[in-house]
Formats: structure tokens, sequence, C-alpha cells
């Protein structure tokens, strides 16, 4: 499998009560679907996969994959600060039809570089999925150093890295390291980045503004891998005001708001996360009324 283009970080919907609303995720994966993105990932951050039971992780997973298996790629988030955990939700998720998994760094454990480099040894040896590894220090507390992670891509079940460090001289060399690998993919894990990482040889991005305008998105992201940085810096600028205002809090509190704003299902996050301040509320509010209309059609 090789990694490439817009694949979109799924939100979960969940209704007024706090369940998970089935219907509006089959809705949100046919819009993706026809808006053309090039796959989806389900059970990421931006799905709250903390606050998700062992059962609905099953329900997510084998909704997502009756409704697009053979369509488009699925890749399911199954990291955990427990390798053990890490290896059984990985073989879950093949078991239930994933083309590939989402794996962060352990958080909260703080390992070393060489525990960190022992955790994915020891899932890659397990696992018979493709593995892309989720670097997002920001979130877990460690930073998997450039050095570590070409000890771990020497497996062939790593196919490539989700970067969501925000360190540009850490992304340079990792992409120096990803133009020797055959097959094996960068992915930009910050909608802002995705222009400069393509640039330099990204193959794309996981995305979050795309559960908004997966439309438009796919069109600035081919724009980015066809190198037609006149049209992809053109609208990197229009999209700018939503790239900062959609992590104006914690993600994904505003995307889901954002959703909401457009009758688009999402529903309300779980505790403990919780509603937009109203402070960032008016701001993006501000930020959507500004939307061109056409932004939310059907990509084509």
């Amino acid at each position: 499998m090789l990694l490439r283009g817009l694949f979109t970080a799924l939100v979960t919907p969940f209704h007024k009560n706090g369940e998970l609303d089935e219907e509006g995720l089959k809705a949100n994966l046919h819009h993706q679907l026809n808006s053309g993105v090039d796959g989806v990932v389900v059970l990421g951050t931006t799905g709250e996969s903390p606050t998700l039971s062992d059962q609905e992780r099953t329900r997510l997973i084998k909704c997502v994959v009756k409704e697009l298996k053979g369509r488009i790629p699925v890749m399911v988030g199954t990291g955990t600060n427990s390798t053990q955990k890490s290896i059984h939700q990985t073989m879950e998720a093949e078991k239930l039809g994933a083309d590939a998994v989402l794996v962060m760094t352990p958080y909260y454990n703080k390992p070393t570089q060489e525990g960190i480099f022992r955790h994915f040894e020891a899932l890659a040896k397990a696992a018979t999925i493709p593995i892309c590894i989720y670097n997002i220090p920001h979130r877990t507390g460690q930073n998997i150093q450039t050095d570590t992670l070409m000890r771990i891509s020497q497996y062939k079940r790593v196919i490539g890295v989700k970067e969501a460090s925000g360190n540009i001289s850490q992304i340079c060399d990792v992409l120096e390291f990803a133009r020797s690998q055959k097959g094996y993919s960068l992915m930009s894990g910050d909608d802002f980045l995705t222009l400069p990482v393509c640039s330099m040889g990204g193959q794309g991005v996981i995305s979050v503004l795309s559960n908004l305008i997966p439309g438009k998105m796919k069109e600035f992201v081919a724009a980015c891998l066809a190198k037609d940085f006149t049209k992809a810096e053109e609208l990197h600028f229009q999209f700018l005001p939503l790239f900062k205002t959609i992590f104006i809090e914690t993600n994904p509190i505003p995307i889901k708001a954002a959703m909401q704003h457009f009758n688009m299902p999402s529903g309300p996050c779980r505790l403990p996360l919780c509603e937009l301040s109203s402070n960032a509320s008016e701001q993006l509010q501000a930020v959507l009324k500004a939307i061109p209309h056409s932004w939310l059609a059907h990509h084509g």
C-alpha cells in the first residue's frame, strides 16, 4: 500500500445523548468518497479514540470497512501507551478488514528513544498489516528522533510516517531519508504545512479540515503533488483562516463545531473535551461565514 494524497482523519459523530451516530458516520463517509479523497483514518485523535469503548471501536471499524472497503483505503488508529494493547488493537483492526494502521508514539509513559524503537519493533514483528508511524510530540510528550524513525523503518511493515512535530528541520531530515526508501511516504500531520511538506517531497496530508471541505482539500493536495505551486499557493492562503481557526482550541472541538454550523453529522465531543469557549466560537463563526458555498459541494 502506498500512502499518497488526501486522507481524512474522520471525526466520530455522536447523537446529543452521547451515543454513536452510525447513520451520520455513513453520510460523512459517502461525502468523503464522492469528494474524491484518497483514503480515511478512523479512530485517530480527531475521532476521539481515547473515549471510545472496545465495542464502539469495533462498530466504527465495521461500519467504515463495510461502506468503503475496496473503494478507498481504510486506516485505523491502533496506538496506545501499552505495547501489548497496541498489538492487540492492530490485529483486531486487521481482522475487521482495515487496510493499514496508524500508530502514535506511546504517551504519558515517556519512553526513551530505545523504548520507542522497541515498541514499534514489537508491533512490526507481530503485525501483518501496513503500519504508519504517527509522530505528534505535543500530544504524546515524546518526539521520535529521526535516527529512531530510521531504525523503526527498516521493518517492511512500516510504510511511512504521519509527521506532526511542526519542526521543519526535522521534517526535512525525514524527507531526505524517505527519498532513499522505495514505497515509504511522509504525510503531513498538519493541514497548514501541506504545501511546504509536499514541495519538499512529502506525499500528502492526513487532514482534519477535509472533514468539512473534502473536495477543495482534494483540489489543493492534487495541486501540491502536481507541483502546480501557483494554484497550490493560492489555495493555501484561501484556506489559511480555516487552517488557523480549526485548531483554535483542542482538536476536534473546532472542526466538530464547524461541521455543526453546516448541519453535517458531528454532534458534541465527549468529556473531557467540551464545547468551544464563547470567544473561540465567535472567531470560528466569523471565518465560517466567509466560506464560499461551492467549497461545501462534492468534488467534481
